[in-house]
């Protein structure tokens, strides 16, 4: 089993519970955008779209780079990947787990099947 930092993978899935958050980063896999720009969609104020961003930043979800007064955002890719694997992990363990459970049916029709006979 691959070893997760709980508390990273936690605050990820809590970050991405939001749907406004979770539209933000949909945003941003477009290419880097300004805090204005990523505001256009939302119904919200410039302080609250940057209450978001902050805890994406907290999240290690996104960074940004500053040019003057504004500030780039771009996606942060190590965060979100360590999150992926753990739901491909949980993924390959029900995979397995269905497949066994459609050997075992075919199984007992074949068994039923034979007996009817």
């Amino acid at each position: 089993m691959v070893n997760y930092n709980e508390n990273q993978l936690n605050q990820v899935f809590s970050v991405l519970a939001d749907p406004t958050r979770r539209a933000i980063l949909q945003e941003l896999s477009k290419g880097e955008q300004t805090t204005k720009k990523l505001a256009e969609p939302f119904d919200m104020s410039l302080p609250a779209i940057s209450k978001h961003m902050k805890i994406l930043e907290n999240a290690n979800l996104v960074s940004f780079r500053k040019v003057g007064r504004n500030k780039y955002y771009y996606l942060q890719t190590n965060a979100i990947d360590d999150a992926a694997l753990w739901i491909d992990t949980l993924k390959s363990f029900w995979e397995s787990q269905l497949s066994s459970l459609e050997k075992y049916l075919l199984n007992s029709e074949e068994e039923k099947g034979g007996n009817d006979k």
